[in-house]
């Protein structure tokens, strides 16, 4: 497998966890943050159809999603909620800045940036629910 391909499958694969881990946020977070909460799921929605689109377009297979994933800390109320969102749009701003360092197309380079951009957005705005100063990262996605 391309590297190009295996990083559009990891960024897929992070799409997917993303989406069930806004269905945890979405139960815990408080009813002010519920809009915040769909639009961003809305939004890792539609990155996920997006990947399948590049995945099999550069001739990849897209994996089915896993039946459940494991969050990697407890969300018993709306602060960890918040948590919860942060580590996922950092997880994701991790596997998407490896689509842009391995894309070998212009197309996927695109997508991965725009990816890679709406991710750290939305992290910020996280962020800034929790009141975390500064709300963002010079460089999203990396270690």
């Amino acid at each position: 497998m391309s590297t190009e391909r295996q990083a559009l499958t990891d960024a897929l694969k992070a799409e997917y966890a993303a989406v069930y881990a806004y269905g945890v946020v979405a139960a815990h977070t408080a009813p002010d943050l519920r809009r915040l909460v769909s639009q961003h799921t809305a939004a890792h929605r539609a990155r996920r159809d997006a990947t399948i689109d590049a995945l099999t377009g550069i001739g990849g297979t897209a994996p089915p999603p896993e039946p459940a994933y494991t969050a990697p800390l407890e969300v018993t109320d709306s602060d960890s909620a918040a948590r919860l969102a942060i580590a996922v749009e950092t997880d994701s701003a991790v596997a998407w800045r490896a689509v842009v360092e391995r894309a070998g197309v212009e197309n996927t380079r695109r997508l991965a940036v725009d990816a890679l951009t709406e991710t750290a957005g939305r992290r910020a705005a996280w962020q800034s629910v929790r009141g975390t100063q500064p709300a963002t990262v010079a460089f999203p996605g990396q270690p």
